[in-house]
């Protein structure tokens, strides 16, 4: 794999590359399992804006620039303002949420980050949720966390381009055989 280069301290967008190529040729399946997922978060249960907080708090906590950015991307790409993105990383502090956006992001921080005193998600934890979310937004939150744990691996290992769309943020690779 090739270095980037770089102009003083920023690399170059169109010198990015992926670890790996795109998988769709060696697992054709993932593109069906993938579309079920965000068919699942296009279901009008949970706003695309509380999707895309929960899933950037997600990147943020599992340390993948590719999901960072992309969330970011899709948050400003749906008006939400520079403070409210930015305050995600200190959520807790923040005034910029509502009730219902909070307890979603309480909720994948809960399920990604280790508890060593008890469980991920407490029973008061899911009354809170319950309280904002019917059940169907229930497994809508659920399936939105899914899909950063179901894409995590990839974001993590593979490394696809961060900014470059779906289907194009992968890198030819020589090579690499099956």
């Amino acid at each position: 794999m090739s270095t980037p280069t770089t102009t003083g301290t920023t690399t170059k967008q169109e010198d990015l590359r992926s670890r790996m190529p795109n998988p769709l040729p060696y697992v054709p399946e993932l593109a069906e399992v993938g579309e079920g997922l965000h068919k699942v978060l296009r279901n009008g249960a949970i706003s695309p804006t509380t999707i895309s907080l929960l899933q950037l708090r997600a990147g943020q906590i599992l340390g993948s620039t590719y999901f960072t950015i992309r969330e970011t991307n899709n948050l400003r790409g749906i008006g939400e303002s520079e403070e409210r993105i930015t305050a995600v990383a200190t959520w807790h502090d923040a005034t910029y949420f509502t009730d219902a956006e909070r307890v979603a992001l309480a909720l994948v921080e809960a399920v990604l980050t280790p508890n060593p005193s008890g469980e991920r998600v407490p029973d008061e934890l899911y009354a809170k949720a319950s309280a904002h979310y019917d059940d169907k937004a229930m497994w809508t939150l659920i399936m939105a966390i899914a899909h950063i744990g179901f894409f995590a691996p990839a974001a993590l290992i593979a490394k696809p381009i961060p900014g470059m769309p779906p289907g194009q943020n992968y890198s030819e690779q020589e090579g690499h055989t099956a």
